[in-house]
């Protein structure tokens, strides 16, 4: 069985203003186009956007987050989202129909997003400060997070795969964030590039919390993004 080799990513490109105003490169066979926009450098630019290109959704949807950071960082995603989406399609940012595939597990309307006809994959992944885009010509799935605090790894990580869980118990207590931090962005790329999000049980897949790359998964590539100090991302593609 073909195991694509994915690791390890280069680094994303960082995302500007001045970056919508020219054509991306299309991402190539096997290989994601990465973007990392910082919410600080973007704020501005996002909100002025916001009104023309968000539709009524993503704007009810910013609307009601209650932090102004919250707000902010919705805003820039989903307005850097549409502007490279329109860019790599040649329509109008606010033109793109963005639409969600049926979810694998339920059949419900949250799988991956998608735009319907378009030959071209995308994924969005944003936390505190910092998001992280990637498309690619196959399914794929981003994941971008702050690393976590001791209580959080203590309560997450029995839902982990059992081999993942016995990695993280033989790491010293300091290292123990950073390695659950690439255990999960790793399992969330490949769970969001399937299409079931959180939905699949977080036990099946063993994706591992070695520093040196995750596991290979039959059909799938997944590797880790360099993404600075303080946070940890992973990128999953689908094999051709």
């Amino acid at each position: 069985m073909c195991l694509l080799p994915l690791m390890p990513l280069p680094p994303p490109e960082r995302l500007t203003p001045a970056a919508w105003a020219r054509l991306p490169k299309p991402p190539r066979p096997g290989r994601p186009r990465l973007w990392l926009a910082r919410v600080e450098d973007l704020r501005g630019a996002a909100a002025r956007l916001a009104d023309p290109v968000l539709d009524s959704g993503e704007r009810a949807r910013a609307a009601a987050l209650h932090r102004a950071a919250d707000r902010d960082g919705y805003r820039v995603a989903h307005v850097c989202l549409r502007m490279l989406l329109g860019a790599y399609l040649g329509v109008e940012p606010s033109d793109v129909p963005l639409v969600r595939r049926p979810c694998p597990v339920c059949g419900g309307p949250h799988g991956r997003p998608d735009v319907p006809g378009a030959p071209l994959c995308f994924s969005l992944s944003r936390t505190a400060g910092l998001c992280l885009l990637a498309f690619a010509d196959t399914a794929v799935g981003a994941d971008i997070e702050r690393l976590p605090a001791a209580d959080v790894v203590s309560a997450l990580t029995a839902t982990l795969h059992p081999r993942e869980a016995a990695e993280l118990a033989a790491c010293p207590p300091e290292g123990r964030p950073a390695a659950f931090a690439r255990v999960w962005t790793r399992k969330e790329a490949y769970l969001k590039g399937l299409g079931t999000g959180l939905g699949r049980d977080l036990h099946l897949d063993h994706l591992g919390a070695s520093a040196a790359g995750p596991r290979r998964l039959p059909g799938w590539a997944v590797g880790d993004v360099a993404v600075g100090e303080g946070c940890a991302a992973a990128v999953a593609v689908a094999e051709p």
